[in-house]
């Protein structure tokens, strides 16, 4: 195919490579809590692979090291920071509503 007749024209941007997050001297373990904060979102809960640029391979082991490091009280299960206030309180019913005719 000749290169004037491309349907997609390639972007002439320069590509800037971006670095792995986790180093090879880094070890995946519970114990390594600024290594593993990193892969849990504001509200604890773990992110996926496809946003934290990680193997299959490390995805796991990152999984494995934080559900470890929850359940030995190192990590937050929940990262409830907000605390939920409501401002009016809605009037509650109670019993069987009426239908209006």
């Amino acid at each position: 195919m000749d290169k004037s007749k491309r349907l997609f024209p390639k972007s002439k941007r320069s590509f800037r490579r971006r670095l792995p997050p986790i180093q090879s001297g880094d070890r995946i373990d519970y114990r390594n809590i600024s290594l593993i904060s990193r892969f849990i979102s504001e509200q604890g809960k773990i992110l996926s692979r496809r946003v934290n640029r990680l193997t299959l391979k490390q995805q796991r082991l990152i999984t494995i090291a934080i559900k470890q490091a929850r359940i030995l009280s190192l990590l937050p299960f929940l990262n409830n920071e907000k605390l939920f206030e409501r401002s009016e309180t809605t009037p509650r019913t109670t019993g069987l509503r009426t239908r209006n005719k």
